[in-house]
């Protein structure tokens, strides 16, 4: 089986969710020498730092980098739903999302990991507004959007969801109203 997997958020090191997001794929590749891994990343100015990731416990590994910022991801993913992310690594079995964009796919099953749903619980304490940034020449995006927007494509079209606890798998449940058995709990790994 090929698998994809978006490692985009390893571009902000030391995060609750490449923190998360580090230690399962590094155990996914040291546990796992059937299948063969596709790793997708894009930011404009993070570097990707492989360390920790075991890439020399598998003969089987891809990294596909890219330089797209992530608002233009969130355009042609989550508002247009347009480009399926074949376009960029190839043809994969299975791909799995992680926090900031839902690309749309050709024939792949898709998996999702579900950090929180603070941008419903708790939207205040979440970036609700587009703001220019002058210093960085760029834009300080709207998060409680663009989540919401990724959400409602991960309910019409992931096969299975990654929650990271039961409380997020039951806040999945009531607030976004997606079956108990597309919800897989995977804790954190210290």
């Amino acid at each position: 089986m090929r698998i994809g997997i978006d490692i985009s958020q390893l571009a902000y090191p030391n995060t609750g969710v490449a923190n998360y997001l580090r230690s399962l794929v590094s155990e996914l590749i040291r546990n796992d020498e059937k299948n063969e891994y596709v790793l997708f990343f894009s930011s404009m100015r993070g570097r990707l730092d492989v360390s920790g990731l075991n890439l020399t416990s598998h003969s089987k590994v891809n990294i596909k980098t890219f330089k797209y910022p992530p608002t233009f991801l969130n355009l042609i993913w989550n508002k247009l739903h347009i480009f399926p992310i074949e376009n960029l690594i190839g043809d994969v079995d299975l791909f799995i999302t992680s926090d900031w964009s839902e690309p749309p796919v050709k024939k792949a099953k898709k998996a999702t990991i579900l950090y929180d749903l603070i941008v419903y619980t708790f939207p205040d304490a979440s970036h609700s507004r587009t703001e220019i940034n002058l210093k960085r020449l760029g834009l300080s995006s709207n998060i409680v959007s663009i989540q919401k927007k990724k959400l409602s494509w991960v309910k019409k079209e992931s096969d299975i969801i990654f929650c990271i606890s039961e409380s997020t798998k039951k806040d999945a449940e009531k607030i976004l109203g997606i079956e108990s058995s597309k919800l897989k709990v995977i804790y954190p790994g210290l």
